[in-house]
Order: structure tokens, then sequence, then C-alpha cells
């Protein structure tokens, strides 16, 4: 009788473990991809942009803050000019091209169809002027003559594209021609615009000078430009920077916009409408600026401290951040960032200008959040015996006269 009624409590033991486990088994968790998916700003159409691919990155960090399609392969039509303005500007700023420099019209350049200013072979025209018509209306005539001026012919331009691609990481990427009409295998995407875009506006700052052009003319007034980008007369901080549009490619855009010491990059491809790639430009800009700030924790060429020296002229010398550096965050976010200062042990002159002599590390608690070199203000020169005896009778002069 006793071992039945253990036998039968036994039995009532299992089932009910065996329920609750099932139970507990089944009680629902996080998961990294519920996580990942309620973000939406990656893989997610959340802002609902009516376009093929589309993506919006931080000037100054290049970070990704939103991701529609981002590196499908499409054509980019005239936002192919982008990457032509960067190399035209990499030549003035190296000094091997000047903006009064006159450039001619050949043949071919005069030939071309889409967007122009009708170039002449009979007339030249300044690479400013050639800049300003490829900027504001697009020129197509105007982007080959540069091309060739540069150069020599179109061919060998295209080359430098695509090896200036491939140095900045555009992997989605190759140029078939300098301009954009439509050819097969001419293709980028959102996100190497993106990245293209960025490189020209971070450091060739001047195209603004350019690209927030509303109206102007060339020619003594006879022949008047109108800027294709509408976010310039209608976007507050619009700073560019190129269109685009073909039948095949659709309309395209790299819109560039600055508020509040935020610089944002927003890039449309394949719209069905002009209305439409302006439209999701707006939409891409103002969630950026309503949601992000850029916090900057040094810049750059700013002085830091004064820095002991050994053997030198002078005791110290002045020494200030490399580069600049700051942060991407969320408007509600607080960011605590401390500044470690570390100089070289025993430095001794002679030192040369903009010499490294220490680092600034940024940390956020104990996250290393990035760092700078530290640079030599000026030259110092080794003291020698002469200036060394020059410099004690000051101090003897100094003592006497108090």
């Amino acid at each position: 009788m006793n071992k039945k009624i253990y036998f039968s409590f036994l039995c009532i033991y299992v089932l009910l473990s065996t329920t609750c486990m099932a139970t507990y088994l089944t009680i629902p968790t996080w998961s990294e991809s519920a996580v990942v998916e309620s973000s939406g700003e990656v893989g997610e159409n959340f802002l609902e942009l009516n376009c093929e691919s589309a993506v919006l990155i931080s000037q100054d960090t290049g970070e990704i803050l939103y991701d529609h399609n981002g590196h499908e392969q499409l054509r980019p039509a005239s936002v192919t000019k982008v990457m032509t303005i960067l190399l035209i500007m990499e030549e003035i700023d190296s000094g091997r091209l000047s903006y009064e420099d006159k450039v001619s019209c050949s043949e071919e350049a005069s030939s071309m169809g889409g967007s122009q200013i009708w170039l002449d072979t009979t007339e030249e025209l300044t690479v400013d002027e050639m800049l300003k018509a490829i900027c504001v209306v697009s020129a197509n005539d105007c982007t080959v003559a540069m091309a060739e001026h540069i150069c020599g012919s179109e061919d060998v331009f295209v080359e430098k594209m695509n090896k200036k691609a491939q140095e900045l990481g555009m992997n989605d990427t190759v140029f078939k021609n300098c301009h954009g009409i439509d050819e097969d295998g001419h293709v980028t995407s959102s996100y190497d615009i993106s990245i293209m875009s960025r490189e020209l506006l971070k450091n060739h700052p001047d195209i603004t000078k350019y690209t927030t052009i509303w109206m102007d003319s060339l020619r003594d007034g006879k022949s008047e430009l109108v800027n294709t980008n509408k976010l310039i007369k209608n976007y507050q901080g619009a700073t560019g920077l190129k269109t685009g549009s073909t039948s095949l490619a659709l309309f395209n855009l790299s819109a560039s916009a600055t508020r509040d010491g935020l610089s944002l990059i927003a890039v449309v491809m394949r719209a069905p409408t002009t209305k439409d790639r302006f439209s999701c430009a707006k939409k891409l800009l103002d969630y950026g600026f309503t949601t992000y700030q850029y916090k900057e924790f040094s810049k750059k060429d700013d002085f830091v401290t004064d820095v002991l020296i050994n053997k030198g002229k002078e005791n110290t010398v002045g020494v200030r951040f490399s580069d600049s550096f700051g942060m991407m965050c969320q408007k509600n976010d607080k960011l605590d960032v401390e500044q470690e200062i570390i100089i070289d042990k025993n430095i001794s002159a002679p030192i040369n200008k903009d010499q490294v002599v220490g680092k600034v590390i940024f940390k956020s608690g104990d996250n290393i959040l990035g760092e700078a070199n530290l640079l030599a203000n000026e030259k110092i020169e080794k003291i020698n015996v002469l200036s060394q005896t020059d410099k004690i009778l000051k101090k003897w002069f100094y003592v006497f006269r108090v």
C-alpha cells in the first residue's frame, strides 16, 4: 500500500515538473535581432522614402545615420560630377591648376548632349567660370573640357576618377565617363556617393562658393545660370551639392546642409520624379537635424598648453591639436568626455615646427573615444655656448636691476 502511494506521488511530481519546465521554456525573451529591428535606422525605410536607395551620413564623422538600400548599384546620372569636381579641386588646392587658368573647348566637348552652356571651339573660359557652369547647371560640355584640360583626354581622366574611387573605398562604383550620361556599366551607390561628397566638402570647402549659387551668369550676362538643386533656395542651411537625372537613372541627388554646427549629407537615388528626390532629401535632412547633434571636443590647430623642453633657447614651446575630434550623438544624450594629455618624456631641443611632442586621449569613463597628436607651434633651436652666456647675462642684469 505504501509503495502504491509513493509511486502515485512520484508520477504527480514528474508531471508537474515537466509542465513547469515547458512553461519556463516558452517565456518570450529579448533577442539581438529584435533590438536591431526596433532601431529602425538600418535596413528599414521607416521614413517611407519614395526612392530606390538613400543614405544619410554625418559630414564630420562619416557615420551612417540612415540606410535604405545604400549599396545597391544604380546609374548616378550627373551626380557623377561630384567626383569630377573633386579632382578639379584637388588640382587647384595642389597648385597645379589656378582659378584664372584659361580652358579651351574641343570638338568632343562642344558636341556633348544633355545639360550644357553651348561651348564653342573658338572660345575659352576660366577654370572659375567652368566650375560655376558645372556646379550650377551641370554643364556636360564644361565637364569634358575640364577633364581634357587636366589629363589630355576624357579617357585618362576617367581612369583617374576610378583610381580615386578605389582610394576612398567606393567599392560599388565603376565610372565610364566624367559627366554621367547613361552608359552600360557606369554605376555607383548612395553610400559611395556620400563618400565622395564628404571628401569634397570636408577637404575642399571652397567648393561651396559655387554649389550655393542660386542664380548667376556667364559671358557678360549673356548666359544665365539657375541652380538645378532647388534646395539651395528653399532649405535652410543648404550647402550643395549635385543633382542628376536621365530617362534610365530617373532622379538622383546628393544634398548637403549645415545647421547649429551639424553638417549632414543626404543621398537619394532613383526617385520617380524631381519632386520626390527633393522631398526625400528634405525628409532625410530633417530627420538628421531633429534627432542628432555633433559635439566637438577639439578643433584642429587650437592651442592646448605650453610644454617644458630641455637644452633649448626657449624653456617652453606651445602645442596645438593636430586634428579636430568630435562625436555624433542623439540630442538627448549627455556625454562626459575627459581629455588626458600625455607629453613625451625628456623633450629636448632642437624642436621643429609641427613636430609631434605628445597626444591627447579623449575618454568617457573607461572607454577611449579617440585621440589627437600634439604638435609644436614653432621651431626651437638648441642652445649653444653663446646663447647660454647671453641667457645668463640677461638673468644677472634683471637681478641687479631689481
